[in-house]
Protein backbone atom coordinates (compact mmCIF):
# COMPACT_ATOMS: atom_id res chain seq x y z
CA UNK A 1 0.00 0.00 0.00
CA UNK A 2 1.58 3.46 -0.86
CA UNK A 3 2.27 5.87 2.00
CA UNK A 4 0.35 8.88 2.35
CA UNK A 5 3.60 10.85 0.74
CA UNK A 6 4.13 10.55 -2.93
CA UNK A 7 7.23 9.21 -4.70
CA UNK A 8 8.48 13.20 -5.47
CA UNK A 9 9.20 15.53 -2.43
CA UNK A 10 7.24 19.15 -3.32
CA UNK A 11 10.57 20.66 -2.31
CA UNK A 12 12.08 20.07 -5.36
CA UNK A 13 9.73 22.11 -7.89
CA UNK A 14 9.60 24.97 -4.65
CA UNK A 15 13.52 25.01 -5.44
CA UNK A 16 13.33 25.08 -9.23
CA UNK A 17 10.41 27.89 -8.48
CA UNK A 18 13.28 30.00 -6.44
CA UNK A 19 15.97 29.59 -9.14
CA UNK A 20 13.69 31.14 -11.99
CA UNK A 21 12.56 33.93 -9.69
CA UNK A 22 16.28 34.95 -8.73
CA UNK A 23 17.25 34.68 -12.56
CA UNK A 24 14.03 36.78 -13.28
CA UNK A 25 14.93 39.49 -10.96
CA UNK A 26 18.42 39.17 -12.02
CA UNK A 27 17.10 39.72 -15.40
CA UNK A 28 15.41 42.64 -14.68
CA UNK A 29 18.33 44.35 -12.61
CA UNK A 30 20.10 43.86 -15.91
CA UNK A 31 17.62 45.63 -18.20
CA UNK A 32 17.09 48.31 -15.91
CA UNK A 33 20.77 49.44 -16.11
CA UNK A 34 20.69 48.95 -19.71
CA UNK A 35 17.69 51.06 -20.17
CA UNK A 36 20.16 54.18 -18.49
CA UNK A 37 23.21 53.25 -20.73
CA UNK A 38 20.55 52.99 -23.74
CA UNK A 39 19.47 56.85 -22.78
CA UNK A 40 23.48 57.69 -22.74
CA UNK A 41 23.95 55.80 -26.21
CA UNK A 42 21.28 58.18 -27.66
CA UNK A 43 23.01 61.04 -26.01
CA UNK A 44 26.16 60.50 -27.07
CA UNK A 45 25.29 59.28 -30.89
CA UNK A 46 23.42 62.93 -31.06
CA UNK A 47 26.59 64.55 -30.35
CA UNK A 48 28.54 62.76 -32.29
CA UNK A 49 26.69 62.89 -34.69
CA UNK A 50 27.84 66.51 -35.34
CA UNK A 51 30.85 65.26 -36.97
CA UNK A 52 28.70 64.94 -39.79
CA UNK A 53 27.06 68.66 -39.76
CA UNK A 54 29.97 70.79 -38.51
CA UNK A 55 30.82 73.36 -41.35
CA UNK A 56 34.46 73.41 -42.77
CA UNK A 57 36.46 76.53 -42.19
CA UNK A 58 35.41 79.84 -43.42
CA UNK A 59 35.46 80.35 -47.24
CA UNK A 60 37.17 83.39 -46.90
CA UNK A 61 40.00 81.49 -45.44
CA UNK A 62 43.14 81.25 -47.81
CA UNK A 63 42.41 77.58 -49.32
CA UNK A 64 45.67 76.44 -47.46
CA UNK A 65 45.14 72.60 -47.16
CA UNK A 66 46.71 73.29 -43.49
CA UNK A 67 44.67 75.81 -42.26
CA UNK A 68 41.74 74.21 -43.30
CA UNK A 69 42.44 71.03 -41.74
CA UNK A 70 43.44 72.99 -38.49
CA UNK A 71 40.39 74.94 -38.61
CA UNK A 72 38.24 72.48 -39.09
CA UNK A 73 39.76 70.42 -36.34
CA UNK A 74 39.29 72.92 -33.74
CA UNK A 75 35.38 73.58 -34.50
CA UNK A 76 35.13 70.03 -34.87
CA UNK A 77 36.55 69.37 -31.32
CA UNK A 78 34.31 72.62 -29.60
CA UNK A 79 31.23 70.74 -31.10
CA UNK A 80 31.83 67.38 -30.16
CA UNK A 81 33.47 68.61 -26.73
CA UNK A 82 30.04 67.50 -24.33
CA UNK A 83 30.47 63.70 -26.07
CA UNK A 84 32.94 63.34 -23.81
CA UNK A 85 31.13 63.36 -20.64
CA UNK A 86 28.61 61.46 -21.83
CA UNK A 87 30.64 58.31 -22.90
CA UNK A 88 31.94 58.50 -19.22
CA UNK A 89 28.19 58.16 -18.28
CA UNK A 90 28.23 55.13 -21.09
CA UNK A 91 31.88 53.73 -19.20
CA UNK A 92 29.80 54.06 -15.63
CA UNK A 93 26.80 52.37 -16.40
CA UNK A 94 28.69 49.42 -18.11
CA UNK A 95 30.96 49.40 -14.60
CA UNK A 96 27.84 49.09 -12.46
CA UNK A 97 26.73 46.25 -14.90
CA UNK A 98 29.68 44.57 -14.76
CA UNK A 99 30.04 45.14 -10.91
CA UNK A 100 26.65 43.28 -10.52
CA UNK A 101 27.08 40.22 -13.26
CA UNK A 102 30.66 38.90 -12.40
CA UNK A 103 29.03 37.32 -9.50
CA UNK A 104 27.06 34.90 -11.86
CA UNK A 105 27.97 32.75 -15.16
CA UNK A 106 28.70 34.89 -17.64
CA UNK A 107 27.85 33.12 -20.83
CA UNK A 108 24.77 32.66 -19.35
CA UNK A 109 23.06 36.00 -19.68
CA UNK A 110 25.86 37.85 -21.72
CA UNK A 111 23.29 38.11 -24.45
CA UNK A 112 21.91 40.65 -22.55
CA UNK A 113 24.61 43.10 -22.44
CA UNK A 114 26.62 42.50 -25.66
CA UNK A 115 24.93 44.97 -27.85
CA UNK A 116 25.49 48.20 -25.78
CA UNK A 117 28.98 46.72 -24.68
CA UNK A 118 29.45 46.53 -28.45
CA UNK A 119 27.55 50.03 -28.97
CA UNK A 120 29.78 51.98 -26.02
CA UNK A 121 33.47 50.37 -27.02
CA UNK A 122 32.31 51.91 -30.83
CA UNK A 123 31.11 55.15 -29.38
CA UNK A 124 34.41 55.37 -27.25
CA UNK A 125 36.72 54.68 -29.80
CA UNK A 126 35.10 56.88 -32.62
CA UNK A 127 35.40 59.86 -29.72
CA UNK A 128 38.98 59.12 -29.85
CA UNK A 129 39.33 59.16 -33.57
CA UNK A 130 37.69 62.33 -33.62
CA UNK A 131 39.79 63.95 -31.23
CA UNK A 132 36.89 64.03 -28.57
CA UNK A 133 39.62 62.85 -25.62
CA UNK A 134 43.60 63.80 -25.36
CA UNK A 135 45.09 61.18 -27.38
CA UNK A 136 45.94 62.68 -30.80
CA UNK A 137 43.20 62.79 -33.37
CA UNK A 138 42.98 59.79 -36.06
CA UNK A 139 44.15 57.28 -33.65
CA UNK A 140 42.76 53.57 -32.80
CA UNK A 141 42.39 52.44 -29.41
CA UNK A 142 43.61 48.97 -29.01
CA UNK A 143 41.32 46.25 -27.54
CA UNK A 144 43.63 46.58 -24.46
CA UNK A 145 43.74 50.28 -24.62
CA UNK A 146 39.51 50.07 -24.97
CA UNK A 147 39.40 47.85 -21.66
CA UNK A 148 41.51 50.10 -19.64
CA UNK A 149 39.63 53.47 -20.37
CA UNK A 150 36.28 51.57 -19.89
CA UNK A 151 38.23 49.46 -16.64
CA UNK A 152 36.72 46.29 -18.35
CA UNK A 153 38.86 42.96 -17.89
CA UNK A 154 39.56 42.22 -21.65
CA UNK A 155 39.11 38.62 -23.41
CA UNK A 156 39.17 36.99 -19.58
CA UNK A 157 39.28 32.80 -20.43
CA UNK A 158 40.91 31.79 -16.86
CA UNK A 159 37.54 33.11 -14.83
CA UNK A 160 34.23 33.58 -15.10
CA UNK A 161 33.66 37.62 -15.05
CA UNK A 162 32.14 40.50 -17.15
CA UNK A 163 34.98 41.61 -19.63
CA UNK A 164 35.18 42.58 -22.97
CA UNK A 165 35.16 39.80 -25.78
CA UNK A 166 37.04 40.14 -28.80
CA UNK A 167 34.21 39.99 -31.02
CA UNK A 168 32.71 42.32 -29.59
CA UNK A 169 35.52 44.94 -30.28
CA UNK A 170 35.59 44.13 -34.03
CA UNK A 171 32.15 43.88 -34.41
CA UNK A 172 32.15 47.80 -32.71
CA UNK A 173 35.17 48.59 -35.80
CA UNK A 174 32.82 47.33 -38.13
CA UNK A 175 30.31 49.80 -37.08
CA UNK A 176 33.10 53.01 -36.68
CA UNK A 177 34.00 51.61 -40.79
CA UNK A 178 30.53 52.14 -41.64
CA UNK A 179 30.42 55.21 -40.08
CA UNK A 180 33.28 56.81 -41.40
CA UNK A 181 31.98 56.36 -45.00
CA UNK A 182 29.69 58.09 -44.22
CA UNK A 183 31.36 61.25 -42.71
CA UNK A 184 33.82 60.57 -45.91
CA UNK A 185 30.71 61.98 -48.02
CA UNK A 186 29.57 64.30 -45.74
CA UNK A 187 32.35 65.69 -44.75
CA UNK A 188 33.17 66.51 -48.81
CA UNK A 189 29.66 68.75 -48.70
CA UNK A 190 30.48 70.52 -45.95
CA UNK A 191 34.07 71.78 -48.21
CA UNK A 192 36.18 69.96 -46.00
CA UNK A 193 38.49 67.50 -48.68
CA UNK A 194 41.24 66.75 -46.45
CA UNK A 195 39.49 64.44 -43.95
CA UNK A 196 37.96 62.02 -46.59
CA UNK A 197 41.82 61.53 -47.27
CA UNK A 198 42.31 60.82 -43.83
CA UNK A 199 39.59 58.32 -43.70
CA UNK A 200 40.62 56.49 -46.77
CA UNK A 201 44.13 56.20 -45.23
CA UNK A 202 42.82 54.91 -41.99
CA UNK A 203 39.70 52.20 -43.35
CA UNK A 204 42.51 51.20 -45.31
CA UNK A 205 44.63 50.05 -43.23
CA UNK A 206 41.66 48.63 -40.76
CA UNK A 207 40.13 46.95 -43.99
CA UNK A 208 43.87 44.88 -44.10
CA UNK A 209 43.87 43.98 -40.35
CA UNK A 210 40.79 42.21 -41.00
CA UNK A 211 42.02 40.49 -44.04
CA UNK A 212 44.38 38.55 -42.34
CA UNK A 213 41.77 37.47 -39.85
CA UNK A 214 39.85 33.85 -39.92
CA UNK A 215 36.58 34.46 -38.89
CA UNK A 216 34.50 32.01 -37.29
CA UNK A 217 31.92 33.81 -35.82
CA UNK A 218 29.39 34.07 -38.36
CA UNK A 219 27.59 37.23 -37.29
CA UNK A 220 31.30 38.73 -37.28
CA UNK A 221 31.94 37.12 -40.61
CA UNK A 222 29.47 38.76 -42.30
CA UNK A 223 29.86 42.29 -41.25
CA UNK A 224 33.61 42.12 -41.96
CA UNK A 225 32.90 40.93 -45.77
CA UNK A 226 30.90 44.23 -45.78
CA UNK A 227 33.60 46.41 -44.76
CA UNK A 228 34.87 46.44 -48.91
CA UNK A 229 31.57 48.15 -49.69
CA UNK A 230 32.58 50.73 -47.40
CA UNK A 231 36.23 51.01 -48.59
CA UNK A 232 35.05 51.29 -52.20
CA UNK A 233 32.67 54.21 -51.42
CA UNK A 234 35.12 56.42 -49.65
CA UNK A 235 37.39 55.12 -52.81
CA UNK A 236 34.93 57.25 -55.04
CA UNK A 237 35.16 60.07 -52.94
CA UNK A 238 38.51 60.12 -53.03
CA UNK A 239 38.48 59.68 -57.03
CA UNK A 240 35.99 62.19 -57.59
CA UNK A 241 37.74 64.90 -55.08
CA UNK A 242 41.29 64.10 -57.35
CA UNK A 243 39.18 64.44 -60.62
CA UNK A 244 38.10 67.57 -59.96
CA UNK A 245 41.87 69.03 -58.52
CA UNK A 246 40.21 69.40 -55.16
CA UNK A 247 43.01 67.77 -53.28
CA UNK A 248 47.09 68.03 -54.32
CA UNK A 249 47.69 65.28 -56.48
CA UNK A 250 50.48 64.01 -53.84
CA UNK A 251 47.89 63.98 -51.27
CA UNK A 252 46.31 61.02 -52.26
Amino acid sequence: MAGSRGMIDPAIFEQIQANIDDDSQLRDEVRNILQKRERQGRMTLSVLSRAHSVPAAERTVPRTSHIIATLNLQIVKEALKPARSSIDEQIQTISELGAMVSKYPYYKYNHLWTRHTQETIRSLIFGVWLGVYEPEQGTLLTIKEVGSSMNVPVDVKDRDVFHITTEEYLLALTDLIEELARLAVNSVTLGDFQRPLQISKFVKELHAGFQILNMKNDVLRRKSDGIKYSVKKIEDVVYDLSLRNLIPRNAS
